[in-house]
This record gives structure tokens, sequence and C-alpha cells, in this order.
């Protein structure tokens, strides 16, 4: 079949595009309300773009009734924001932090999630993530009247130690398979964690 975007309304779109662009990483994004809560909110338009400095992006569009999501006003007023990578065990919590809510009410009260101090960062992490990325501000972009693109610089990565390991180099190996992550695909569908191949590059 052969999809003419230009043909279809953009819900239309959106739906042909999360369907095809999979496996997508979710970003569980954590961040300041401003009023001593925090907001807690899933994005799957999410991925790394640079490394030096090491960059984020996320896609972040509006509420339904057209006025900007939390964790978009969040970031834009206080900069500080975590990065979350859930698992499979989670992804009911996940879901259900993207129910709309009153602006400045936190998804933590309903999903009964722990945070724990994140080194030095401002902000805390989710306790029971396996991965979390500390991230500033670094850019918004506003890419169309309802999209905006957000670029952050990420200051620290916390890894739980049960999934890493060393390699034959003395780096660090994570483990994917261990963290066992959720990845978003169309309507209420997630991924999960599947087989590895290991192909070596040409040399």
């Amino acid at each position: 079949m052969h999809f003419d975007l230009s043909e279809l309304s953009p819900s239309r779109v959106y739906y042909t595009m999360i369907q095809t662009l999979v496996p997508r990483p979710v970003a569980w994004v954590l961040s300041d309300n401003g009023n001593d809560s925090f907001n807690l909110a899933p994005f799957s338009y999410f991925n790394g773009v640079a490394s030096d400095p090491p960059l984020i992006m996320l896609s972040v569009g509006k509420k339904p009734d057209g006025s900007l999501k939390d964790t978009r006003n969040n970031i834009i007023e206080r900069s500080e924001f975590v990065i979350h990578i859930a698992h499979r065990e989670m992804a009911p919590q996940v879901t259900e932090t993207s129910r709309v809510l009153a602006a400045g009410e936190s998804e933590l009260d309903s999903t009964g999630l722990e945070t724990v101090a994140f080194g030095d960062f401002r902000l805390p992490r989710l306790k029971d993530c396996r991965v979390a990325l500390a991230c500033e501000r670094y850019r918004v972009e506003d890419i169309t009247p309802t999209q905006a693109m957000i670029l952050g610089e990420v200051k620290a990565i916390y890894v739980d130690d049960a999934v890493i390991t060393e390699d034959e180099k003395g780096r660090a190996k994570i483990h994917a398979d261990k963290i066992d992550p959720i990845t978003r695909l169309g309507g209420d569908e997630y991924g999960l964690f599947g087989g590895i191949i290991n192909v070596p590059r040409p040399k």
C-alpha cells in the first residue's frame, strides 16, 4: 500500500508514522513543576543526536485543549529534567503518566513511584528505573504550530550496576537485554526487547 501523506489528515499522518517508525525509544521525563512537585510524562519522538556535546532530542506537542504541556513549560522555565528508560514491568505506569492532568499536578501522586537523589544534580531520578539521564535545556525550537523540538545536554547518566560488566578494553559494557527497555509502537502497543545480533563493522 502506498500512503501519500499529502492526502491524509494530520491525525492519519501521525497514526501512520507511529506505526512505521518502529520501534521508538521512550523518554520518561521528570521535570520540576515549580511548586515542590514533579511532572512525569512519556515521549516517543526521542533520541540521541550528538555526543560532543552529548545531546538528546525530544519532540513535545500540546495538550488537547491547545495549551502547552507541563514538560515543555517546565524545561523552558527551569532548564533541568531527567529522562528515564523504563523496563517492561513499568509499562502500565508509563501509560498512566500520559494522562492529562491539571497544570502543576504530579503524576507521582497517582502512580506511587519513588524518587531518589541523582548525585549532585538538582532533580531526583526514579528509584526503580535502570537508566536515567540528567539533562539541562540546550535549545528549544518551535518546529510546527503544535510541536517543539527540545534539545537537552546530558550532564550525567545513572545505570544500575546489575546491568553492567566490563568489556575486553576495560570499558563499561551496558547490557541492553538486562535493561529490558520498552519501545513504542502504534496505538496502545509497546515493543519488548528481543534477540541481539552482532555484525562486526568492515575494516
